[in-house]
């Protein structure tokens, strides 16, 4: 355990907060000892701190997820079972998928974070979620100190969404990890969705593979989205809102140029389009902005503070819902 820690290395804004103190959990049995001595003491568990804005200093302990490791369960010639602990790294977890050509997740290239958070956020990118592919979720409670494993349908996945980020479960849980079932022949290719389809063809791949598809999504996320260790940025700030059929048709009539993906009876707005549309995008606000290619993204030039984040996310959910009447939320969680 350490004391008096800046948590500017920890999260990928680049918010420098301190916290009282922080530690890096490496084992279930190092988690359970810190519960058990410091029962009172605020926690808060995180990952690779890709999705969070601190707002202020945090007092309490900060747990980092290093729990590292990878299990195969059991496979047969179709299909392989993997435990992986909660502290591995998301994006070379799927790197070796695709090495060892494990089909699934492909998509999910290049999303930051650790698998431990991965099923809290339901991750989820060029028509693949996690929840395609998750069997189960290894959790330890952080009150009483008690394992429970989660099922794909105990942990109610949704857009952006798992039982995990209920009010009522906010910081109950620490995922230990994650249990998921990949393709080993005849993978169920997604190459529809966002522009993959596109590169592919420039590269003149008629046969895609998974590592073709996985090395498309870089392509694609490097072009759009800036790197944090260049300029502090948590990616997508905002989720795309989903609307009713009465919302859409409103909104088409009077954009009849706006984009949109169906869902069911439901449409999904990119919600970058919104922010673009009311003139957010490359804007610059002192030390905060949104960036040039990407206007899902806000980003840290240098020393804003947490609050001055949000107080730019706060304006462009104003603006946005004056002008196309919808609300946009949050992707990332904001920490106080």
């Amino acid at each position: 355990m350490q004391k008096d820690v800046s948590l500017k290395p920890f999260n990928t804004f680049g918010i420098d907060v301190k916290t009282d103190w922080l530690a890096k959990i490496e084992s279930t049995e190092q988690l359970l000892t810190i519960i058990d001595d410091l029962p009172e003491m605020k926690k808060l568990i995180l990952g690779q701190g890709s999705n969070v804005l601190f707002l202020n200093d945090f007092h309490g302990i900060v747990l980092l997820n290093e729990i590292k490791g990878k299990e195969i369960i059991d496979e047969n010639e179709n299909e392989i079972r993997i435990k992986i602990n909660g502290g591995e790294n998301w994006h070379e977890l799927v790197m070796w998928s695709v090495e060892k050509n494990y089909g699934g997740i492909e998509n999910l290239a290049l999303i930051p974070g650790k698998v431990g958070t991965a099923p809290m956020q339901n991750i989820g990118a060029y028509g693949v979620e996690i929840k395609d592919v998750l069997e189960e979720v290894h959790t330890i409670n952080m009150k009483t100190c008690e394992p429970k494993i989660f099922t794909n349908k105990d942990c109610n996945f949704g857009y952006r969404h798992s039982i995990f980020k209920l009010p009522e479960n906010k910081g109950k849980y620490f995922i230990s990890a994650v249990v998921l079932k990949l393709s080993k022949k005849n993978h169920q290719l997604k190459t529809d969705y966002g522009a993959i389809r596109k590169v592919l063809e420039e590269k003149k791949i008629q046969s895609p593979t998974i590592k073709n598809i996985a090395e498309a999504v870089m392509e694609i996320r490097r072009s759009k989205l800036p790197d944090p260790k260049l300029i502090g940025n948590a990616g997508s700030f905002f989720k795309n809102p989903i609307v009713d059929k009465i919302v859409f048709n409103k909104l088409i009539s009077e954009y009849p140029k706006m984009p949109y993906y169906q869902i069911d009876d439901k449409y999904k707005i990119p919600a970058g389009w919104l922010i673009e549309q009311a003139g957010f995008k490359g804007k610059r606000f002192g030390d905060v902005g949104v960036h040039k290619n990407q206007a899902l993204v806000i980003v840290n030039y240098g020393k804003a503070t947490g609050m001055e984040i949000k107080n730019l996310a706060d304006k462009i959910m104003n603006e946005v819902e004056k002008k196309f009447y919808i609300k946009l939320q949050p992707e990332v969680n904001y920490i106080e």
